[in-house]
């Protein structure tokens, strides 16, 4: 049987993610004219997709099928990121010149949210087939060993982080490759050797864009009075820099997080969403849910959030295959990693990264791809040996 608590907590979200999606988007509905009901309906129907393809994948037999639903995600989505290049701008939807959906009809598709769900499968599957036996490797065999996958990451990085400026979407990627390098048994030497590199290649990804660049000065003019006064050293105030304009983004989620207080302004009743804070159901729907539902609100998406996680752990910790169970951790981690940079973003921690809320925030693409991610899980959990009452042993 599938791990029904795991599905319960993502139903969950995704309910919340439908109400949001008619709460928050007010404003635009009216800036653009839009029916009320436009941004409901459009998140409804892929929110019934996601749930049809969930729910379908999880009856599927995971010795059978997961490989080959995997690798067709890696192979397709990969194409497609590399061809969308090279289409048409009627195929293609740009925004600032950087490529990442492609027209399908009246919708848009991110190649890149089901990209990383095959990416992640891609690792587990190779991984489980040449690195878990290994055994213990010198630094260069284990150099030689994880060259491959240093490549594919690569190339990752230029489609994604070169090609549509999307360096987010990257971070998420290669934290979730390093840790699960951790639990492929790389040796530490390798491990910080790695990490040292990708921060290197992370800092020039950043100082070479220009637009990156302004959005590091702008969270920084943010931050630096909590963090400078807080350090004594002359040295340090010589990286205080002036900002000619407040980044109003940060300004107004943080202000509309502070108007929620502990029950919030009641559902319907948030006053940031009326044009103050753009893409409020969208990267900002933390911000908006704080504002309408308060501090419990928050803690309930949290909480929910963690509980996904926790248990796609869980059914990693009991599955006897070695694919099953890096995956899950994969699939885990790519949750987790996304559910932070977005918190941490639209709270000012860090820059805004445009990273959605798994689940939550407003989006056919990323609901599709989360919901195709947690079918393949909820396939594997079949395979979590139970009690007579059905739970997890």
């Amino acid at each position: 049987m599938i791990d029904k608590a795991l599905l319960a907590g993502v139903v969950a979200l995704l309910t919340l993610s439908l109400v949001m999606s008619y709460s928050l988007s007010v404003y635009t509905v009216i800036h653009f004219d839009y029916t009320p009901f436009h941004f409901f309906m459009r998140q409804g129907m892929f929110v019934f997709m996601g749930l049809m393809a969930m729910v379908f994948l999880s009856k599927l037999d995971p010795n059978k099928w997961l490989v080959s639903v995997g690798l067709t995600l890696f192979i397709l989505s990969s194409l497609a990121m590399i061809s969308m290049q090279f289409l048409p701008s009627s195929l293609v939807h740009a925004v600032g010149g950087a490529k990442r959906w492609i027209r399908l009809g009246p919708v848009s598709v991110a190649p890149v949210e089901f990209f990383k769900i095959g990416f992640v499968f891609f690792i587990a599957w190779s991984f489980s087939r040449k690195l878990l036996n290994q055994g213990k490797m010198a630094f260069w065999q284990e150099l030689r060993a994880y060259a491959p996958y240093l490549l594919v990451f690569f190339v990752t990085v230029v489609i994604i982080a070169v090609f549509q400026k999307d360096l987010g979407q990257v971070v998420v990627l290669g934290a979730t490759l390093m840790v699960l390098f951790i639990f492929a048994g790389s040796s530490k030497k390798f491990f910080f050797s790695v990490i040292s590199l990708v921060f290197v290649g992370f800092v020039g990804l950043i100082f070479f864009a220009p637009h990156r660049i302004a959005r590091i000065k702008s969270w920084w003019g943010t931050v630096q009075d909590g963090i400078l006064d807080f350090l004594p050293f002359e040295a340090v105030q010589n990286l205080r820099i002036e900002v000619s304009k407040e980044p109003y983004q940060i300004s107004n989620s943080l202000n509309a997080i502070h108007n929620g207080g502990f029950w919030g302004e009641g559902l319907g009743n948030g006053q940031f969403k009326l044009g103050y804070l753009s893409e409020v159901h969208t990267d900002f729907i933390l911000a908006g849910i704080t504002e309408e539902l308060g501090f419990l609100g928050l803690v309930f998406v949290t909480f929910t959030v963690l509980f996904i996680v926790f248990r796609i752990f869980k059914i990693a910790s009991r599955v006897q295959n070695p694919m099953h169970y890096l995956f899950s951790i994969g699939v885990g981690l790519l949750f987790a990693a996304s559910f932070i940079l977005n918190s941490y973003g639209i709270s000012g921690i860090t820059p805004i990264k445009g990273i959605a809320v798994p689940f939550l925030s407003y989006g056919g693409s990323h609901i599709l791809a989360a919901s195709v991610a947690m079918g393949m899980v909820l396939m594997i959990s079949k395979k979590v040996p139970r009690d007579s009452k059905g739970r997890m042993r």
